[in-house]
């Protein structure tokens, strides 16, 4: 049990799937919880009342990481509301995969802009409150794409790469004052994305994994839920594979 009473957490892209799961984790071990949305408003607002029935404070703010002005304007948010800010938690995430030769220059920036350049603007919108506070956790969800390359999702896997370059960037910059920066790799994991696929990928997936099944988001939201916490207070810059033996 990690205890993160009166800690405050957002949680970009916080709506659905694995984000879903970090937002109420972090909520039943205390924290109190920003839930960011772009454009489902009435799943954020699903994932605030399950929290708040179970006891928990939480509320939803709209906002789309891929434009600096918002992302600043959801950690000024999210302080004027709880009165600081303890926890990022780098989840909002999209895909428009494709073959290198067919994929257009649209596709590829939709994807560096929200994965990674969103990252980036929600990791300096929050970084002065953190050192100010000389306290934090930024925890960025990547993919097993990032360390391996995936066929047909060269935007996608590039982003989770540069991904890895910033959080350690960021780790060497935020450790004076006590601001540890670490990245969760998921490998296959059960969400409206993942269904999608056939189901020979499915089998696929899982005839690769060391642990012969798909990851749940519960199994990433406690990866997500130690590195918040005051037990990795020690832990910084760390690419954490939570894959099931995946990328071995």
């Amino acid at each position: 049990m990690f205890d993160l009473t009166n800690r405050v957490a957002l949680v970009t892209g916080g709506s659905r799937g694995i984000g879903r799961a970090i937002a109420a984790r972090l909520a039943g071990q205390g924290a109190k919880i920003v839930v960011n949305y772009a454009t489902n408003e009435a799943a954020a607002r699903q994932v605030v009342e399950e929290i708040v029935a179970a006891g928990g404070a939480a509320l939803a703010l709209q906002g789309d990481v891929s434009q600096a002005a918002q992302a600043q304007a959801l950690a000024d948010q999210t302080v004027a509301a709880y009165g600081r800010l303890d926890i990022l938690v780098n989840n909002a995430g999209i895909t428009r995969d494709g073959l290198l030769m067919r994929m257009s220059e649209d596709d590829w920036d939709a994807v560096l802009n929200t994965n990674l350049k969103g990252a980036f603007h929600c990791m300096k919108a929050v970084s002065r409150q953190m050192m100010r506070q000389r306290y934090g956790r930024i925890i960025s969800i990547s993919s097993v794409s990032g360390i391996a390359g995936n066929a047909g999702q060269a935007n996608y896997s590039a982003a989770k790469a540069g991904l890895h370059g910033l959080s350690k960037a960021v780790a060497r910059e935020l450790a004076s004052r006590n601001v540890t920066v670490n990245v969760v790799a998921p490998g296959f994991v059960e969400t409206d994305l993942t269904a999608k696929l056939s189901d020979e990928l499915k089998a696929a997936a899982v005839g690769h994994t060391l642990l012969g099944r798909w990851g749940m988001p519960a199994d990433i939201a406690a990866a997500v839920v130690y590195l918040a916490s005051d037990e990795a207070a020690f832990v910084t810059g760390q690419i954490l594979a939570v894959d099931g033996g995946l990328a071995l």
